[in-house]
């Protein structure tokens, strides 16, 4: 990572949205995903984490705010949602979900399946749309596209590996131009304006 998008990275991490996560909104959100995975053949938990992650962001963008507020770690398998697994076994141990392998081309993938009905009237009809936003975008894609995708987010380019990714981060471009120096400072004035502003965490 160069000085510039280390700089543009700070001022992010610096200027994030101030969201408490809340795990049982994120579990209800694991088996909604899950449940509409279920007859995607390459719905195991690789592609699972790379829709969470759009519907999120994609959240973020529409609304400012994101989904659950669970926060999204940079991994070379793309953006993976902090404690998904723990969160994953309890529904499992709960009863509420099972817990498939299966091999898919070549590869085992381990699947969610929903034992019980999705608790859907916990989510708006913003946060619906953006999971199904989601599910659409990466309809037919296995693990590896789903992932290679997420490689191409802003968010995930300007962190390094192990960190979380900012929610503010999906207000970005998806193609990033190189600024100019001059541009950089702006951008870095406008999101401490945001930030002053309380439109950061609205």
């Amino acid at each position: 990572m160069d000085t510039r998008d280390r700089s543009v990275a700070e001022s992010l991490q610096r200027d994030d949205l101030d969201v408490d996560p809340d795990e049982a909104k994120f579990a209800e959100l694991l088996l909604l995903v899950a449940e509409e995975l279920a007859d995607d053949p390459y719905g195991g938990a690789a592609k699972a984490n790379g829709v969470l992650y759009f519907a999120e962001f994609g959240h973020v963008r529409e609304t400012g705010v994101p989904i659950s507020g669970v926060r999204y770690r940079k991994t070379d398998r793309g953006p993976v949602p902090r404690g998904a697994r723990a969160v994953r076994d309890q529904l499992v141990a709960a009863g509420d979900a099972a817990l498939a392998r299966e091999r898919v081309l070549g590869h085992e993938q381990q699947r969610l399946i929903p034992v019980r009905p999705v608790h859907r009237e916990l989510f708006s009809a913003t946060e619906l749309k953006a999971v199904q936003e989601a599910v659409d975008l990466l309809r037919g894609h296995t693990g590896d596209d789903t992932a290679e995708r997420s490689r191409r987010e802003p968010g995930w380019r300007l962190v390094d590996e192990g960190e979380d990714i900012p929610f503010v981060s999906a207000l970005l471009p998806q193609v990033q131009p190189r600024p100019s120096a001059r541009m950089a400072e702006r951008m870095r004035q406008i999101h401490e304006e945001y930030a002053r502003a309380g439109r950061l965490a609205e």
